[in-house]
């Protein structure tokens, strides 16, 4: 059976104009992701990432650090995340999430969770796609990850928090409140690993940060 090494991108910038970039601190994440999988000789039969740009930064970082070449980074759209923004402003009438982070984080999490919740009872009008396409495209993203894999084969996929809830949730056969609560528990280059074998995938691990442990590091450790 081979491994999937599922793991959300690194710190990007959360309340930001634009989100979709990583921080400094995201970009040494991901460099010390690299190192760790390099320090274990580990060897990628194959790389994936989303489209979005935290995604793949975070993947060519990481490669970069292990001395593979970033452009062996296979895109996959199925490992994109939700359009957060866009499930927010549906949920609040239209309010920019911008200004609500800004004013009360912690009553913002309440408000998105909500929303999140909503969106999975198709109770939300407008947004871009439903939380069953939602898991369709991961599913579909996952299996091509697997693919056509040997036994001792490892793969490493960059996504992000709600993809992977979802895709651990769904896994579980747990319901959508697990997927939503396995989100936003996820820590910025967190690694999961599924085991992927006989046409299914197993959860072996959730959200682990080695790379980030050291009493040097931990206050590296980020959830946005």
């Amino acid at each position: 059976m081979s491994l999937v090494y599922l793991v959300r991108h690194a710190q990007a910038s959360f309340g930001a104009q634009h989100y979709d970039r990583l921080s400094a601190l995201g970009r040494q994440q991901a460099r010390w992701l690299g190192v760790y999988f390099a320090e274990r000789g580990m060897r990628f039969a194959r790389v994936m990432a989303g489209t979005l740009v935290r995604q793949q930064d975070t993947a060519r970082e990481a490669m970069g650090a292990m001395g593979a070449d970033p452009g062996t980074i296979i895109t996959h759209a199925g490992f994109d995340e939700y359009h957060g923004e866009a499930l927010y402003a549906a949920w609040s009438g239209g309010a920019d999430p911008r200004e609500h982070q800004h004013a009360d984080p912690r009553d913002y999490w309440r408000a998105f969770r909500a929303a999140m919740q909503a969106w999975s009872e198709d109770r939300l009008a407008g947004v871009p796609e439903s939380w069953q396409a939602f898991g369709e495209r991961v599913r579909a993203g996952l299996d091509e990850a697997a693919r056509d894999t040997a036994r001792d084969d490892a793969v490493l996929v960059v996504s992000s928090g709600g993809v992977i809830g979802r895709a651990l949730a769904d896994i579980a056969g747990a319901p959508a409140r697990t997927a939503i609560e396995l989100n936003l528990q996820c820590r910025n280059s967190g690694i999961c690993e599924l085991i992927a074998g006989g046409g299914r995938l197993q959860v072996l691990s959730f959200n682990t940060v080695p790379h980030l442990e050291s009493p040097a590091r931990r206050q590296a450790i980020t959830f946005a």
